[in-house]
């Protein structure tokens, strides 16, 4: 048993009565849930909730079907269960770290960018002819989620260099597309976004990083930029910086921002790199995603940086918008994936502690009965409900998203691909924070579950809690896109975005809810397994009071004082039958 390393000892095999015998074995041994996200409900909220066989009917993506799609979909699980998440504890306590002139980083990060790579994590929602598999976007997202909640210090990596080559093969030149997108998308070669520096923070158009005409359609670049995700480390053969910079006599503001493609190491006239005067300063030392590197670098030290100009001169926040859009949704994604890990982390602890008893049917409890398990209680349960219809929820706009992104630019209908341009464009800001901020919350109830011990570096609830508060700071902060939705996007062509999201929200509720609700009247009530004292609302009743439902949402009579006892009873009030089952519970995935 003790030579079995830290990740192999899933929570089942050490809890419970074990951990509160012997204390010794908490110091010992890492203990960490055994699941991190149910697969099955990736599958369902792609497939069925944003109907991936409609944007599979595009002539775009005429190669795949649902059958597919599900073996792409597992490939990644596997790949996620084998390179990832064991390391998600290690790459905590083993940090990315500078020394002696560049990054270090944890060695998954190789398996990350080059095993990934060939599988096409990177490459996927690209042309055949750039290189990449042209899946849709949707599966992509729904793939990276997979690899968010197995392990959310890696994938950032690749996701980065996605956004970067995506940026290259749409704006620059064809010069630039080949020579550095190729090994990008294979993974040989990273990628970055270089925005921020240090006088500046989130306001761009304070920026004074500068770019100087030169020779051979090149520009010197001088400056500084902080926070890099993925900036430097020692498994990528060169690093592609898209930087924004300033050109000579460039018009004050974002009105005279360019961008522009500037390699670790630049390709001379023979293809061989050689060094291009970017100098690693720093690494960020964080609270959380300590092994996702964060650098500090500085540009044309000696004069001798070459930058490659990206489409014209003073557009490079217009075209940077492509990348940031693209890392907003992911912020939001990996947000909700590590909320969801959490959750199956917590759901796990609470289906095997052991602690207090049931009450019985006088208001007493029999001290020689076993201790019950812990999500027998109702406040346990409440917290383990609201961490899932949070994780849920967040999971569909994040995929509705992809989805309206994959309608726009696979529509052949001019006033089609507006429409779901205008909805994206509306939804972004939400994307990012909601997630964020309320997996943050999610998070926090599924510590307290674990109560005392969620305090504990021992699991893992406490490194989930760290790590995902950087989501309501990364790509604009919370307060940047409140701004954003209310003084951009609500505005957006006299309010248009709004009015169409409207229409979206009541098509869903005349289909799901009116037709649910309907469907449930006409269903006798009755009950089964009334000794266990089992109550079960349906997930097709459960919309009728505007909860997320998934699956059948339980409770057992010592529970109906929680939102059970509130919905049943609003059901039987206004006439609504209430289908109750027998107990399957939460110990399958709630």
């Amino acid at each position: 048993f003790k030579q079995k390393t830290a990740y192999e000892i899933p929570l089942r095999l050490v809890g419970s009565e074990m951990c509160i015998r012997d204390r010794y074995l908490l110091k010992v041994y890492i203990i960490m849930a055994s699941k991190y996200i149910d697969i099955k409900t990736v599958k369902f909220f792609m497939n069925n909730v944003q109907e991936l066989e409609k944007i599979l009917d595009k002539e775009r993506f005429v190669d795949y079907n649902i059958e597919s799609v599900d073996l792409y979909i597992e490939s990644v699980k596997k790949f996620a269960d084998r390179e990832l998440f064991p390391y998600i504890k290690e790459m905590d306590e083993k940090p990315a770290h500078y020394k002696d002139g560049s990054i270090h980083v944890h060695q998954q990060v190789e398996k990350m960018m080059k095993e990934g790579g060939a599988m096409g994590l990177i490459s996927a929602p690209f042309n055949y002819e750039d290189g990449g598999l042209q899946l849709p976007l949707l599966v992509h997202t729904a793939s990276n989620y997979i690899l968010d909640a197995a392990n959310n210090h890696l994938p950032g990596y690749s996701g980065l260099t996605s956004g970067a080559a995506e940026l290259i093969i749409e704006f620059a030149s064809e010069e630039l597309k080949e020579k550095y997108t190729p090994k990008m998308l294979t993974g040989e070669w990273g990628g970055t976004m270089c925005l921020t520096e240090p006088q500046a923070g989130s306001s761009l158009s304070d920026i004074v990083t500068k770019a100087k005409p030169d020779a051979n359609n090149a520009y010197k670049i001088s400056g500084q930029k902080i926070f890099i995700s993925g900036g430097d480390h020692q498994y990528a053969g060169n690093i592609v910086h898209l930087l924004l910079a300033r050109i000579e006599g460039a018009p004050a503001g974002t009105k005279g921002i360019s961008l522009f493609v500037v390699p670790k190491n630049r390709l001379n006239d023979n293809g061989e790199l050689e060094a291009n005067d970017v100098t690693t300063v720093a690494d960020f030392e964080k609270m959380g995603q300590k092994g996702y590197c964060t650098t500090h670098l500085s540009f044309g030290d000696k004069g001798d940086c070459h930058g490659y100009l990206v489409g014209e001169e003073n557009q490079g926040l217009n075209y940077m918008f492509l990348m940031m859009n693209g890392a907003r949704i992911a912020v939001g994604r990996g947000a909700s994936a590590i909320a969801c890990a959490a959750y199956y982390a917590s759901l796990e602890y609470a289906n095997e502690r052991p602690q207090g008893r049931k009450l019985s049917s006088d208001g007493t409890k029999n001290l020689k009965n076993k201790q019950s398990l812990i999500i027998e209680h109702p406040d346990v349960r409440r917290m383990l409900l609201l961490q899932k219809s949070m994780v849920e929820g967040s999971m569909n706009i994040i995929f509705k998203a992809a989805k309206y992104f994959d309608l726009q630019h696979n529509s052949t209908d001019k006033k089609e691909k507006h429409k779901y341009e205008t909805l994206l464009e509306m939804i972004i800001p939400v994307v990012k924070t909601y997630p964020s901020e309320a997996g943050i919350y999610s998070i926090n109830n599924g510590l307290q579950v674990l109560g005392g011990y969620g305090f504990c570096s021992d699991f893992i609830l406490q490194q989930y809690y760290r790590d995902i508060r950087i989501s309501s700071i990364y790509e604009g902060t919370t307060g940047i896109q409140s701004q954003d939705l209310l003084g951009r996007k609500m505005m957006l062509n006299n309010g248009e975005g709004a009015k169409l999201l409207l229409d979206e929200i009541k098509k869903t509720i005349d289909v799901n809810f009116l037709g649910n609700v309907n469907c449930v009247k006409s269903v006798e009530a009755y009950f089964k397994n009334k000794k266990a004292g089992q109550i079960s609302i349906v997930s097709s009743v459960a919309g009728y009071r505007g909860l997320p439902a998934a699956g059948a949402y339980c409770a057992s009579k010592s529970a109906l004082s929680s939102f059970a006892e509130s919905l049943y009873f609003d059901l039987k009030r206004d006439n609504v039958r209430v289908s109750l089952v027998s107990p399957g519970f939460i110990k399958t995935p709630m």
